[in-house]
């Protein structure tokens, strides 16, 4: 199984691309797209890359939804038919 790439290279290459490129912008957009690039890179740290880690946290993942729903279906009172 192939090892996940380090993100932080590419991302600092990014971000001092992108610094250079933007010398003349204004230092709100500056900060948006720093703020982009770095919210980019955190959720691809955060969630897993390799294949049988996906499914593995897809199956939990549906598996807590399925659960959260029957908790909550039973957890409602019925009404009477009027």
């Amino acid at each position: 199984m192939p090892a996940s790439p380090n993100l932080v290279p590419a991302s600092v290459t990014a971000v001092s691309g992108l610094a250079t490129v933007m010398a003349g912008a204004p230092w709100w957009g500056v900060i948006i797209c720093l703020v982009l690039v770095l919210a980019t890179t955190s959720v691809q740290t955060l969630f897993p890359q390799d294949s049988p880690d996906r499914l593995t946290w897809w199956t939990n993942h549906r598996a807590h939804r399925h659960l959260r729903r029957t908790q909550q279906q039973q957890d409602t009172p019925t009404r009477p038919p009027a």
